[in-house]
């Protein structure tokens, strides 16, 4: 799948769906272990954090060129209420970069799929930055 441009895809420059699958899955294992983001895990069932997991694939699937639909709600409403914070929208994007990097993915498509999530910031983070 090539862009506009005629280059090749972001999708497809990241090695298609199952490379997007992988990292996906990586960084919501990051997620689950790390103790900046446990109060996103209480109350939720295995299927519930499936189906966030799945969707997440599929948004940066059809964000990156590829041949996915989303079929889940706007990032504003899926996130109303949860707070979330610039430190946690930092540490996020922190992970997200790290699972890149234990992928391979080069430093340019590392860039453009960060600005895949960057373009929701506003519509995601909640709560002002954390004041000393």
């Amino acid at each position: 799948m090539q862009s506009k441009s005629g280059q090749d895809s972001l999708y497809r420059r990241l090695g298609g769906y199952d490379a997007i699958a992988a990292i996906i899955a990586d960084l919501f294992q990051l997620l689950g272990e790390d103790e900046r983001f446990r109060r996103f895990g209480p109350g939720r069932g295995l299927d519930s954090k499936a189906r966030a997991q799945q969707l997440t694939v599929e948004l940066i699937c059809a964000l990156a060129g590829g041949p996915c639909v989303y079929l889940g709600r706007d990032m504003k409403t899926s996130h109303h209420g949860l707070g979330i914070t610039v430190e946690e929208w930092e540490a996020n994007l922190a992970l997200a970069a790290r699972v890149l990097q234990k992928h391979g993915v080069a430093a340019q498509e590392t860039q453009e799929f960060l600005g895949l999530f960057e373009r929701f910031r506003a519509d995601i983070v909640e709560l002002p930055p954390k004041t000393a």
